[in-house]
Order: C-alpha cells, then sequence, then structure tokens
C-alpha cells in the first residue's frame, strides 16, 4: 500500500475532531486580536501616547496583551462599536435622502410615490385617483413640480 493510504489508518476520527478545534480556536483567536487592534484606534479617549503603548503590548505580548485590554477597557468595546455602527448608518441614509432629493433640492418622483401609497393605504383616495396620481408623477407633470394636492396629512 501507499503512504498515502497509511494515512488514512494513522488518523483517525477524534484527531480530525481535535485538528478542526484548534483550527477554529486559532481563527476566533485572530478575530478577537483585530477586535482589538480596531479598538485601540478607535477609542477617541486614549491619547497617541496610550495607544501606542496598548498596540505595543498586544502585538508583543500578545496573549496577556489581549486579556488584559479586554478585562480593562472590554466593558466599553460594545458601546464603541454600536456607536460606530450607528453613525455609519446615519451618514449612508444621509447620503440616501439628499440622493433622492435631486439635484434641484425638489421632491424626487420616488418621494411622491411613497406618499401617494401612504395616502393609498391609508383610505384617502381611492384605486382610481391612486393610478391617475401615479401617472401624472411618473409623466413628470406631478407633485413633483407642483407639491400641492398630493402633501400628507402629516405635515411632510
Amino acid at each position: 500500500m501507499s503512504d498515502a493510504m497509511y494515512l488514512a489508518y494513522d488518523y483517525p476520527l477524534l484527531s480530525a475532531f481535535w485538528t478542526l478545534l484548534i483550527v477554529f480556536l486559532w481563527i476566533m483567536w485572530l478575530v478577537l486580536l483585530f477586535r482589538v487592534v480596531v479598538d485601540i484606534f478607535r477609542d477617541d479617549d486614549l491619547s497617541g501616547w496610550a495607544k501606542a503603548g496598548w498596540l505595543v503590548f498586544t502585538l508583543f505580548l500578545p496573549f496577556l496583551g489581549v486579556f488584559v485590554y479586554v478585562i480593562a477597557r472590554g466593558k466599553n468595546m460594545g458601546r464603541r462599536e454600536i456607536a460606530q455602527a450607528r453613525a455609519q448608518q446615519e451618514a449612508f441614509d444621509s447620503y440616501v435622502r439628499e440622493t433622492a432629493k435631486g439635484a434641484d433640492g425638489q421632491r424626487s418622483s420616488v418621494e411622491d410615490l411613497a406618499r401617494l401609497s401612504e395616502i393609498k393605504a391609508r383610505g384617502d383616495i381611492s384605486d382610481d385617483e391612486f393610478r391617475r396620481a401615479k401617472e401624472l408623477v411618473l409623466s413628470g407633470h406631478g407633485p413633483a413640480e407642483n407639491p400641492g394636492p398630493f402633501t400628507s396629512s402629516t405635515g411632510r
């Protein structure tokens, strides 16, 4: 038999399990290390020297550095990540709103169609009126040019 065939006999199922477990733990360790390094740079409360100190500590003594950082400063890691995610979401929402308005700052036909859909859902207009108003908006002669009759009662 060839050497490859012997490998299957010399590597039992339990060893395969331990190998997968070690690989999984190694990947998990790398993810934790990168999250700590990113959090060091994200923290605005730390001075430049403190950031450099934590970075040197986590890179030259990685296990000890990461565990000490998580114990000492881990409480606010989640808060900083949530704040970052909220800031990104607000920036994205602002970009979408500005893009949907159009170049001249007027309402876009997408906003008008959404408003028409809300009015129809409330039952203020019939299906036929909705269809006609939608055709006006899509043809370019609707509320985007003349916002009079299609404003909602919420003041938007």
